[in-house]
């Protein structure tokens, strides 16, 4: 009995210092696996594609390379993004496995009581505070597509743009650090790790494309996360159209060709200017922008934008840009094929967003401006010698307000006024009317905020109130745009996931409720690396994506 119980207390052991070392390797974020050095994950985010554009697509063109992936792969049909639902927290739902409360980032442009202005010199002195804005803004020239690297030739040179972005962005614009008195880059604001560090410490090459030098957010805190980071400015000027590369739904087209191009150098073996030859990237992608212009636009070459009347068929110009995806999705998979690396890599296929209102009907545009004005006036009634109360603000189909007085009093003051304040508006042919409660259905203050995110009280990153829009309200200044993404509508979350390829069963679909966030922990699973050696899987306990096998 005794030797018995010393072979299982030996085996009771084994085991629980294995578990052990499992757990110090999880809680440090080290990967103690061999990844899998010939498998490959391409993640490709299309921008404002909600499940019911990609069922819509599929049920109309059964035989298209969207069709392909998701016959053969496994559908999520259930899929949502976190909230607020902008491109910053989409998109690194899907590469960290965490929302706002674990990354700390709650939108590309925001507020942070604890860091100064741009350009602050004298930082024990200088009070704290300031706008985080993580976007065009950055770059050294924000009009050129290079952002300001002074190629020539463009925008047919832009492939030679380069590939570590970080050198674009104008540090004069930067947030600055109390402590180190230096600029804060995205990437150093980014609280937890991403996929494409995990991957580069285990030794595997990773690239990624998207829409701002300020994507540099996805290299994390270590700051080299992605090896090959193609960045063109989407926001600059668009050579031969009138506005930038989203003013016209072909320029966005056009623009998306570009970053298709560097995937499909880096499937050849190349960077993505395809001049060196690296290897094909064991963690790659990219981001399309035309299906968010098509769904954004009121009208594109002459036709109209966004959905037919019922809200679920995409108008001309929208069918358009889903046609032009689709085609683009067939190119990186023929790709695939003609390099033979089809049956060892795995395609993740989701959004970082949708978008709202499908169904223009509904649409009430509202100046944000006028009733942030209004509600900084109604302060100074009672406070004539403070600051405004609203230190920064976003409001896209949402209302995200950081104030100069983050208590509970201030933040309630605030939800009163929100709440019982009409606010001009104008409909879809541009007539006016009035929404009530400044467009919100819902609003969170102070402690009530911080609970809806998940974090404590008092987060320095976390806003004080959070306006949930009224469906059909979009803030904006201008009457051009149809719809917006940004806050909590079904229509900005419910995206679809896709799966498809190596390691992935076919034919699959499954209807149970998951999260982008359960992209990032896949991913790594797919190039057998450990989940957990992410920080916000560990903080939040993001599962992988169910039913692959």
């Amino acid at each position: 009995m005794k030797h018995s119980a010393r072979v299982i207390g030996g085996v009771a052991a084994l085991v629980m210092l294995t578990a052990a070392l499992g757990s110090a390797a999880g809680a440090s974020g080290r990967d103690e696996q061999v990844p899998d050095e010939d498998h490959h994950v391409l993640l490709l985010s299309v921008d404002g594609l909600h499940q019911s554009d990609l069922s819509w697509y599929i049920s109309q063109n059964p035989t298209s390379a969207l069709a392909r992936l998701s016959r053969r792969g496994v559908n999520y049909t259930n899929a949502q993004t976190p909230v607020p639902s902008d491109s910053f927290p989409g998109l690194l739902a899907q590469v960290t496995g965490g929302n706002p409360r674990s990354t700390g980032v709650y939108y590309d442009f925001s507020y942070n009581p604890s860091l100064l202005a741009p350009g602050t010199t004298a930082c024990s002195t200088t009070p704290r505070g300031t706008v985080v804005a993580y976007d065009e803004s950055l770059d050294q020239d924000p009009s050129s597509i290079d952002a300001g690297q002074g190629l020539a030739g463009l925008p047919g040179s832009i492939l030679s743009m380069a590939a570590n972005p970080t050198t674009l962005i104008n540090p004069a614009n930067l947030p600055v650090d109390p402590t180190t008195c230096k600029p804060v880059y995205p990437h150093q604001y980014l609280k937890v790790n991403t996929v494409f560090e995990v991957a580069r410490r285990a030794g595997l090459r990773t690239a990624w494309s998207d829409k701002h030098p300020a994507y540099d957010i996805v290299n994390g805190p270590s700051g080299n996360g992605v090896q090959d980071l193609f960045t063109p400015e989407i926001n600059s000027d668009a050579t031969g159209y009138s506005g930038d590369w989203t003013s016209d739904n072909l320029a966005t087209q056009q623009y998306d060709t570009y970053k298709v191009q560097s995937v499909i150098n880096e499937i050849d073996g190349y960077d993505h200017s395809r001049t060196v030859r690296v290897g094909t990237p064991a963690m790659f992608g990219m981001n399309f922008q035309s299906v968010s212009t098509g769904e954004k636009l009121p009208t594109s070459q002459g036709q109209p934008g966004g959905y037919l009347a019922d809200g679920v068929t995409p108008g001309p110009v929208l069918a358009r840009a889903l046609d032009f995806v689709n085609t683009e999705v067939q190119a990186l998979t023929a790709e695939l094929r003609s390099q033979h690396l089809a049956d060892s890599t795995t395609i993740i296929l989701s959004a970082k967003h949708g978008q709202s209102p499908q169904d223009g009907a509904s649409l009430r545009r509202v100046d944000d401006g006028s009733i942030i004005d209004g509600l900084n006036a109604a302060w100074a009634v009672g406070h004539p010698s403070s600051p405004a109360l609203v230190a920064g603000s976003i409001s896209d189909d949402a209302m995200l307000l950081w104030l100069s007085d983050r208590s509970q009093a201030a933040a309630d003051f605030a939800k009163i006024y929100l709440l019982s304040t009409p606010a001009a508006a104008n409909t879809i042919d541009g007539t006016n009317t009035t929404v009530n409660s400044s467009g919100l259905s819902a609003v969170y203050a102070g402690a009530a905020t911080a609970g809806y995110f998940g974090v404590a009280p008092g987060d320095p990153r976390v806003p004080d109130v959070f306006g949930i829009a009224q469906h059909g309200t979009v803030y904006t200044g201008k009457k051009k745009k149809i719809a917006e993404h940004g806050g909590a509508d079904p229509q900005d979350r419910h995206v679809p996931i896709i799966v498809f390829g190596a390691g992935v069963d076919e034919g699959r679909t499954i209807t149970t409720p998951v999260e982008t966030t359960q992209i990032a922990p896949t991913i790594l699973e797919q190039l057998d690396l450990n989940p957990r050696a992410l920080r916000a899987v560990r903080q939040e306990n993001t599962r992988v994506l169910p039913g692959l096998r």
